[in-house]
């Protein structure tokens, strides 16, 4: 976690900012941090010109009373000495504000929580996870930020090697008693019977194929002493995605892990299917968008100009 220099977290004062405060303080101390930003944007409301006049200073009173009131919780709740606090409240749209001020700030990582309410409030997350060029935690409410057991789901591509690289690097110099879980999601072909077997038998069949991929990918894997134990998992309703969501919560997964591709443009899409996927679930297992460094061509050009 030496990379992740810069934090930003996003807050949105709630009860859920206490957990957000305490995920920033252990994740500043493990990467030791330079500096950790909260952020907290108060939606822009048209007040009428003659309100304006007749209270002219509304505005501002409104944002010193917010930033006295997220920096007790601050003061109560983040304790690491040795990383520099900066706490800004603005007035405007969150996920514009957001994207632009990691881009000027050079940001290595976004926290932002998920209330696991389905009342719209994963729009901002989503917006913010396709567009970041930075890595990014979703902590879901109720995260008491114990990890022990980490998921990340492999398709043996570069892409994936990359990413469990990037794990191992960051559990072996900060947290070498994690458990790391490569997970290959694999399915039986719809054509099956043509091959004279049953699903069971082509399942089989599949689960052998996994297997010999991952020898071949573990070759490239950097194993250092950790505990790196990879598991292959049977997706029976042409659903990978729920299967590894299932699978986490089966195995007791503190935090999932997956990579972002690699940018070459300015589309929307930054994420790949399986990452934004994953994003849309109403999950209550930590998300860690990873992007690695030196894959942000194309993004911060486009922030800056939001």
């Amino acid at each position: 976690m030496k990379s992740f220099k810069k934090i930003l977290v996003a807050l949105d004062h709630t009860d859920l900012d206490k957990e957000l405060i305490r995920t920033a303080s252990f994740i500043s101390k493990i990467a030791k941090s330079e500096e950790v930003l909260f952020i907290n944007i108060i939606k822009s409301t048209n007040i009428p010109e003659q309100i304006k006049k007749e209270f002219p200073n509304l505005i501002n009173d409104a944002l010193k009373e917010r930033k006295q009131d997220i920096q007790l919780i601050i003061d109560r709740y983040f304790d690491n000495p040795d990383t520099k606090i900066k706490v800004e409240i603005k007035s405007g749209q969150p996920t514009k504000y957001i994207l632009k001020h990691s881009a000027s700030n050079d940001t290595d990582l976004i926290i932002i929580g998920r209330k696991n309410e389905k009342k719209g409030g994963g729009v901002l997350i989503h917006r913010v996870a396709r567009r970041a060029g930075c890595s990014l935690l979703i902590v879901p409410k109720g995260f008491d930020k114990k990890i022990n057991k980490i998921l990340v789901p492999i398709d043996y591509s570069n892409h994936s090697l990359d990413t469990l690289n990037q794990v191992i690097k960051i559990c072996t110099e900060n947290m070498p008693k994690v458990k790391i879980i490569p997970q290959n999601v694999y399915q039986v072909p719809s054509g099956y019977h043509y091959a004279g077997k049953t699903y069971g038998d082509f399942a089989k069949i599949m689960e052998e194929n996994s297997e010999k991929e991952y020898q071949a990918f573990a070759s490239k894997v950097r194993k250092n002493d950790l505990d790196i134990q990879p598991v292959f998992t049977l997706d029976r309703d042409e659903d990978i995605i729920g299967t590894i969501y299932k699978s986490a919560k089966k195995m007791r997964a503190n935090a999932i892990v997956i990579g972002a591709k690699g940018v070459t443009g300015t589309t929307a899409l930054f994420l790949g299917s399986s990452a934004e996927k994953l994003i849309q679930l109403d999950s209550e297992i930590p998300l860690f968008v990873m992007r690695v460094k030196g894959q942000q061509k194309g993004i911060i050009e486009y922030l800056m100009k939001l």
